[in-house]
């Protein structure tokens, strides 16, 4: 049996980042910004962080390290009771479910980018369209991709905590950040560019609505992990000194700056050849491929060049968060099994690759084959999004907040009295009363009850 590591100080914050830094930074914050009010929706996104993201976060850190196991184990550590396990066994089945379908659209990154190198997608935005849905509808290619990206996150996850998980992140990280930054700079430089700037920063109070902030609650719930048990499994590889308030904090910054980032990644090419972005993935497989032709056709190659740059920026974006989501699952079966690392992550990889496998066929080959009227992909998205996430947040919510003691709680809070507890009852008074609210909220928001 492995014996079990703790992160550096640095793989923390990177490794812990990166489970957060996903294509939804990349493909639906800089939209919702824009359309919802610019500054002032990224105002009520931060207020929204701080109103449940870094509460959410420090809850089930405190889980993850106390119980210093898998998400189950980590629950059962407080000896409230085994039942309070299945929290923890919902978070490794909703990760799976979520690992599946994600690497279908990772999949798309890997073949875009393999297609920029050799060439990139040429012609008009129609023929562009065209060549996303005949690829995606395919049954063959996109699935192997799919297939391909589970067993690449498969190859880190072997090689375990330090020399796998905190190694990758310290690479990847760093490398999506420079990728982030010089495509900023390209884009905020072209003629035209001050448009989407404009876009996405100029503050437009009219358009807040409580939509509006519910929508901002919900991405801030998404974007930051919470409820995936992927928190709860990285904390139990923080060690005794880790301060859990600074690291959400830290953590939740990055998340945040990454996400603002790509909006100004985003907005100044599109607006500078007169092209208003959609979100999700016609943005990235459909819009975004034109624009970079268009904008910077000005200086031969350019384009060429930053779109190997964006798509290999989502492609690490993407392993970074597929890295976090498998090994929840790993470090379940691992200790549940007690089975070897290696084992462990057969059976997380096999689970995934046939979840990714038929998702990638319902987008074609069988996409007749529905389930409440949604193809498969559409119905793990929601499922997770919709019902499993917040439960699962939500739980752990009621179990700091009302079942495990109180001097437990403050005790790992506080790193048992070396850090200063003053914001301890105002964190607490959150996770009893506001996060539970905001969840119920995001969650009848998306029912479409409020």
């Amino acid at each position: 049996m492995e014996t079990r590591a703790n992160f550096g100080k640095i793989g923390v914050i990177l490794a812990t980042a990166g489970s957060a830094v996903g294509l939804g930074n990349i493909w639906r914050f800089p939209f919702m910004a824009g359309q919802n009010g610019g500054a002032a929706f990224i105002v009520i996104y931060i207020v929204c962080v701080f109103l449940l993201g870094i509460p959410g976060m420090i809850a089930e850190f405190i889980v993850g390290r106390h119980g210093a196991s898998n998400a189950a184990d980590a629950y059962i550590s407080f000896g409230k009771g085994k039942a309070w396990g299945l929290v923890g066994v919902l978070g490794v089945i909703t990760s799976t479910i979520i690992l599946g379908f994600y690497a279908v659209v990772a999949g798309w990154c890997m073949q875009y980018l393999f297609v920029s190198i050799f060439g990139g997608i040429s012609g008009n935005a129609s023929a562009v369209k065209d060549y996303f849905t005949a690829f995606s509808s395919d049954p063959v290619k996109p699935t192997l991709w799919a297939v391909a990206f589970v067993l690449m996150t498969h190859v880190v996850i072997t090689q375990g905590v330090r020399k796998g998980i905190e190694k990758a992140s310290n690479i990847l990280m760093p490398t999506l950040f420079v990728l982030l930054i010089a495509i900023v700079i390209a884009s905020c430089s072209l003629n035209g560019a001050g448009k989407g700037i404009s876009f996405l920063f100029n503050p437009d109070f009219s358009k807040l609505t409580h939509d509006v902030f519910l929508d901002a609650l919900g991405q801030a719930f998404f974007s930051l992990s919470l409820g995936t048990a992927c928190l709860c499994t990285y904390a139990s590889y923080f060690s005794r000194q880790t301060n859990l308030y600074t690291s959400a904090a830290q953590i939740a910054l990055i998340d945040t700056g990454i996400a603002i980032m790509a909006g100004l990644m985003i907005f100044p090419a599109a607006f500078s050849v007169g092209v208003n972005p959609d979100s999700g993935p016609s943005l990235i497989f459909i819009t975004l491929p034109t624009v970079f032709d268009k904008a910077f056709a000005f200086l031969p190659g350019l384009g060429y060049v930053i779109s190997i740059l964006f798509y290999a920026l989502l492609v690490l974006a993407a392993l970074t968060s597929t890295i976090s989501m498998h090994e929840i699952g790993t470090a379940f079966f691992r200790e549940q099994l007690h089975t070897s690392r290696k084992g462990a992550a057969i059976i997380v990889t096999t689970a995934c690759s046939l979840i990714a496998v038929f998702c990638s066929l319902s987008c074609g080959a069988v996409k007749d084959f529905t389930i409440a009227g949604k193809s498969l992909m559409d119905f793990c998205d929601f499922l997770t999004a919709q019902f499993m996430l917040p439960l699962g947040s939500l739980l752990t919510c009621i179990f700091i907040g009302w079942v495990v003691p109180k001097h437990i709680v403050k005790q790992e809070f506080t790193n048992w009295g070396t850090v200063r507890g003053s914001l301890y009852g105002i964190w607490l008074f959150f996770i009893r009363f506001v996060c539970p609210i905001c969840i119920a909220a995001i969650f009848l928001h998306q029912a479409g009850l409020i």
